[in-house]
């Protein structure tokens, strides 16, 4: 498996890419009250009403989910000639996506999921039913022509086809056939998130298939409980070059053509809905492969981000930029603190990214006390994080003396890690900061009351790229020096 720290240099070096999607189109309508009592002449719920939201859903929401990702998208697939269809693809529109490939079909209405959503004794929201408007029969044979002129023109230029079937009458045999078809000649990836249907047949020469266990378990008539004997039947009867089956809290299984099968592990999170993850999966396998990603770190990714999506109440896209905070917050229980510079560069890169302001101050720390403390938890508030730097022990003795540093440096890192201001601890070698401010451009150089502003070493520099200099004052009488003079004087 990949570290984090691969997955964060990954990300940082992520760029936009078209990737087109097709599929079953969907508007999610949610309504929103209170669920306070029962209905006097049946045992039902009553919903009070208080507001509604109209959502895309569907291979809407794959869509959102990749503008989320930083993606330019372009949509194929059907609405109806109805109002729902109209207001469906303005809010596709208005969100960023290119919906030239969506078609107005007279025979079908647009797709509605109508989700009634209660909130009783002032608890969380509740999905209490749904009701569902559609039109399910295949499409007629001029209307798939469309659709696969549309795929034509929208393919032109493409890194990857994520096909986004929900078994609604769009993506027919003949219609996924051809795509598929008109992908590979032009060397695209294509990824199916493939409906709850016992026949694969229509999927096949796809890239990649995305199935949970239940619907692998359909299509391929094994047990749920044999993972890896699905994946390879689907891998063969399929001519499919990957498989990433997934299986809920264990993550998932990748299993490429000619590789011995891996599980994909994903962290433990409070499930809170697990609606949407499947589509954020399929989003995030989509635009890491985009971004140039083997199907180990695409599939790492792909776990993370559904991780993040069951956490939310509804279909929330999950940003890229969460994305990466996720994997700053998985490298922080990794690593610790302490970091070499190769390390926190690209650390400091993705929180700057965030716009968060990050704070820098130095010095030896060699006996932590309450001065030390008083001034670091200063020099934290001047920004969003606190890069402190240690001078290693050779420094410490070329400055202060050879009876110096009294606790050795892994001492000295083990105790400033375990204090709450502090968010990266790094050491230098040198008898000055300056390799560190050149490398990590601090917006806000903090310094203790000792000194003067034009004497704190690297002030002109930090000035020079717009940073600022901040003199924080210091606890009077708290110094290591007087700790070792007070020792000292004990022993005499």
């Amino acid at each position: 498996m990949n570290g984090s720290d691969a997955l964060i240099r990954f990300v940082d070096r992520w760029k936009p890419a078209k990737i087109v999607v097709a599929g079953d189109f969907m508007f999610d309508h949610y309504v929103y009250g209170n669920a306070q009592r029962l209905s006097p002449d049946a045992p039902v719920p009553v919903l009070a009403i208080e507001r509604e939201k109209w959502m895309p859903g569907g291979a809407s929401n794959v869509c959102l989910d990749l503008l989320a990702l930083k993606c330019k998208v372009s949509a194929i697939g059907l609405v109806g000639k109805d109002d729902a269809g109209k207001n469906l693809k303005q809010n596709l529109r208005d969100s960023g996506c290119h919906v030239a490939g969506l078609i107005a079909d007279s025979d079908r209405r647009t797709t509605i999921k109508q989700n009634f959503v209660g909130l009783a004794q002032h608890r969380h929201p509740q999905k209490m039913f749904r009701a569902d408007i559609e039109d399910r029969f295949p499409i007629a044979d001029a209307v798939a022509e469309k659709l696969i002129a549309a795929a034509k023109r929208q393919l032109n230029k493409a890194s990857v086809l994520i096909i986004e079937d929900y078994n609604k009458g769009a993506m027919t045999p003949a219609v996924c056939q051809s795509l598929i078809a008109i992908a590979n000649q032009q060397g695209i990836p294509v990824l199916v998130d493939p409906a709850a249907i016992e026949d694969y047949k229509k999927y096949t020469g796809a890239t990649c298939i995305t199935p949970n266990r239940t619907e692998a378990a359909l299509a391929t008539g094994l047990n749920q409980d044999e993972p890896q004997a699905m994946a390879k039947k689907l891998l063969r009867e399929f001519k499919l070059q990957t498989v990433v089956l997934t299986i809920d809290k264990h993550g998932a299984l990748l299993l490429e053509k000619k590789k011995a099968p891996k599980i994909i592990p994903t962290e433990a999170r409070s499930v809170y809905d697990v609606t949407g993850a499947g589509d954020m999966v399929i989003a995030m396998l989509g635009a890491a492969l985009s971004n140039g990603a083997d199907w180990t770190t695409a599939t790492e990714l792909a776990n993370m981000a559904a991780g993040l999506e069951v956490e939310r109440f509804g279909i929330v896209p999950i940003e890229l930029d969460e994305v990466l905070l996720a994997l700053l917050e998985r490298q922080h229980a990794e690593l610790g603190k302490v970091r070499t510079l190769e390390q926190l560069g690209p650390e400091l890169a993705a929180y700057r990214k965030q716009g968060r302001r990050i704070a820098f101050t130095n010095g030896c720390f060699d006996i932590l006390h309450a001065g030390h403390v008083a001034y670091l938890r200063q020099a934290r508030a001047q920004g969003d994080l606190l890069v402190l730097g240690v001078n290693a022990d050779a420094s410490i003795r070329r400055i202060k003396g050879p009876d110096r540093p009294v606790n050795r440096q892994d001492d000295r890192l083990m105790v400033l890690s375990e204090l709450e201001s502090v968010d990266y601890v790094v050491v230098f070698n040198e008898d000055t900061p300056m390799k560190l401010l050149h490398a990590i451009k601090p917006d806000v150089l903090v310094k203790g009351g000792d000194y003067a502003k034009n004497q704190v070493v690297g002030a002109a520099y930090v000035e020079s790229h717009g940073g600022c200099v901040i003199v924080v004052d210091l606890v009077k009488g708290r110094s290591t020096t007087n700790i070792i003079q007070k020792i000292e004087a004990t022993k005499r």
